[in-house]
């Protein structure tokens, strides 16, 4: 057992101090980014009493996806490329939608 749990504390001190750098630095931030939008998603839904989604989820999704797209190319994962890639269209055509329906109605 004694092996196990020092194995298991060199692994963690491989992958969160000695490699730790910049990019790592910015994978952190760009994660808290993009769970922000649910943190903020779940509070707004929690004031009124249902499940909503706001304008400002999709900007988290943006900030947070392609800080994360970012990470993703300099680590040169070809999984996690796609799908933040994926993401971010997604994201920036919802916040197209939510401005044009705005335009055409002030009120909303």
């Amino acid at each position: 057992m004694t092996g196990m749990l020092s194995d298991l504390l060199a692994w963690f001190h491989l992958v969160f101090i000695q490699r730790f750098d910049g990019w790592v630095a910015l994978g952190f931030v760009a994660q808290a980014m993009f769970m922000m939008r649910f943190v903020v998603q779940w509070i707004a839904s929690e004031r009124v009493g249902r499940s909503i989604v706001p304008v400002a989820f999709w900007f988290f999704s943006i900030a947070g996806g392609s800080l994360l797209l970012v990470y993703a190319i300099q680590a040169g994962d070809p999984v996690f490329i796609a799908g933040q890639g994926l993401g971010l269209v997604i994201y920036f055509r919802n916040i197209w939608l939510i401005f044009r329906e705005k335009r055409q109605d002030p009120n909303i």
